[in-house]
């Protein structure tokens, strides 16, 4: 049987820098210690979100004890383990385990091209380095290129190997697929949380778990309220807590695609917010993310006031 998993609002945890680039430990445990206080489930670090790939091993290492002891235990810290190939992430797994993650989220290997019995088989040693704890398949073909398939992680699931899906995939039919042939399967402990910070009413409604949003970053207590009214059945309240959340989400649309890709515009808008609010005293991205400038940083700020409750 495979662990337990985590659901709720677990939000993946942006990674604070300093001018220098070091990890601004210090601004990351505050970070965590609102997301707490706003009631979140869990937190994810080590996600898309957190910049992971721009890491080092030491950096990722710094990454989760800041918010494991900032946790103290209090919610689930949830540590992404996410690389190329199988060798990489069981560093990672190591370090994850040593530093007292709670559960792990790890991509198929890309770079490489694969089969999906090798996707299967990264999942499985994943799982044989740390059976105690929940993993989670992230579903991200946008970054690494591979679609893991329905019945792919039905059967790892069904094998004991998966605990749950972080579907950060976009497509909503394809995350009610999923969550009916889930049931259709009698798979109800595999856990489904969307990645779509847009549409979290409509995938409570389809049956899904929780939620990891970026934006939870900058609002956590939406999303908390939103997954309440979704959970108690709520679907009107929470609807409208939705389209409130989706006019925040517009600060990742002003960054200029001409000048610079999506995670500059999405990461630079999430952690610019925070400057803006007083939470991060620096909203500068790892190279070679492109910094937004200042008339985009006044838009994001001007969003961010007429939307924030």
């Amino acid at each position: 049987m495979a662990a337990p998993a985590y659901t709720g609002v677990i939000p993946p945890v942006l990674t604070p820098f300093t001018a220098d680039y070091t990890v601004d430990t210090a601004t990351l445990a505050a970070q965590a210690e609102r997301m707490i206080a706003a009631g979140v489930d869990g937190l994810f670090v080590l996600g898309s979100s957190a910049e992971v790939v721009f890491l080092t091993r030491e950096q990722r290492r710094q990454v989760i004890e800041t918010v494991v002891t900032a946790a103290a235990g209090r919610v689930p810290v949830i540590a992404g383990v996410i690389d190329t190939t199988t060798p990489r992430v069981a560093e990672h797994v190591a370090d994850a385990v040593e530093l007292g993650a709670s559960g792990l989220v790890a991509t198929a290997p890309f770079y490489v091209r694969t089969h999906t019995n090798e996707i299967a088989t990264h999942f499985r040693a994943i799982h044989a380095m740390a059976p105690e704890l929940p993993l989670y398949a992230y579903q991200i073909p946008v970054s690494v290129h591979v679609t893991i398939p329905e019945h792919l992680l039905l059967d790892l699931a069904e094998e004991g190997v998966l605990s749950g899906v972080k579907d950060s995939s976009g497509i909503d039919a394809a995350a009610r697929s999923l969550i009916e042939s889930r049931n259709a399967r009698g798979l109800h402990d595999f856990k489904v949380l969307t990645g779509s910070e847009t549409t979290v009413d409509v995938n409570y409604f389809f049956g899904a778990d929780g939620v990891v949003p970026g934006l939870g970053n900058v609002d956590p207590a939406g999303y908390v309220r939103l997954a309440r009214h979704a959970v108690a059945g709520d679907f009107l309240a929470a609807r409208a807590e939705q389209e409130r959340l989706n006019k925040l989400f517009r600060i990742v649309f002003v960054g200029d695609g001409a000048r610079m890709g999506g995670s500059s515009a999405g990461l630079g808008a999430f952690k610019a917010a925070l400057v803006h609010l007083g939470v991060f005293p620096d909203g500068r991205m790892a190279p070679p993310h492109t910094p937004l400038n200042a008339d985009e940083l006044a838009r994001i700020q001007a969003i961010v006031d007429a939307t924030m409750v």
